[in-house]
């Protein structure tokens, strides 16, 4: 589903990643774990276009495309989604409105009708549910006056609508509580979890690998991953930090 090769990226001319090769396939979890100023959250952000983010070698395959020729909203509509550290607040724009708006420009770019606004308020409602959110909330601003957790519990909402091919999510466990991560955990398998779906997650913890148990986890040190394992890597590193077990 998704091939990185050798991938090298720059952000204002630093260099961060730095040869990354990695191979995703369909029904897959896969975990990235890493120190800080590895490179994580670069590589979710070039995945998913982030202006900034410069390419300068190696190449990365999504569904038989190139990914990197591709607008940040063509790899979405191909099945993209990217869930980000810091979901954004956008004041005056309704949250469910943006949602409905995001659905259905997707489904326009696969050739698929528009939802309808009751069939719409349906399927929201479903995933809302999943998230254990009142759909008032969803009537708000996006984001705006969300907790942390709240913000989060809205994106996997987001992602349950959308319903993407492949996942990155850039480190969904921050900021939430104990509670709230079995409810974002229990999300991610329920929307996700299935034979023609994937999943990329970045983290910094093992605590949410508890919930969404993945069939890979990588270490990824210096811009490259350095050491690659079962959920069992998860708990070396969680036990002896990054510097012992990556080296």
């Amino acid at each position: 589903m998704l091939k990185i090769d050798n991938l090298h990226a720059t952000v204002a001319d630093k260099p961060i990643l730095k040869g990354l090769s990695l191979s995703v396939g369909a029904g897959e979890v896969h975990a990235i774990m890493g120190p800080n100023g590895a490179g994580k959250s670069t590589l979710s952000y070039v995945l998913g276009g982030r202006p900034g983010y410069e390419v300068t070698d190696g190449s990365v395959t999504f569904m038989g495309q190139d990914l990197l020729a591709l607008e940040p909203h063509e790899r979405a509509a191909a099945g993209l989604f990217l869930g980000f550290q810091y979901p954004v607040e956008i004041p005056g724009v309704s949250f469910v409105q943006f949602l409905r708006e995001s659905a259905n420009a997707q489904r326009k770019s696969r050739g698929e009708p528009p939802l309808s606004g009751g069939d719409f308020l349906k399927l929201a409602r479903e995933k809302a549910a999943l998230l254990k959110m009142d759909m008032e909330m969803l009537k708000r601003p996006v984001n705006v006056g969300f907790s942390g957790g709240e913000k989060k519990r809205a994106e996997m909402v987001q992602m349950g609508i959308l319903n993407p091919s492949l996942a990155v999510l850039d480190e969904t466990d921050s900021g939430l509580d104990i509670d709230a991560l079995r409810v974002v955990g229990e999300g991610i398998n329920a929307t996700m979890r299935a034979p023609d779906k994937a999943v990329l997650l970045i983290t910094h913890y093992q605590r949410l690998l508890d919930y969404v148990q993945p069939d890979f986890v990588h270490v990824l040190a210096g811009g490259r991953i350095v050491r690659t394992g079962g959920a069992e890597l998860a708990h070396e590193l969680e036990e002896h930090g990054y510097e012992e077990v990556a080296g």
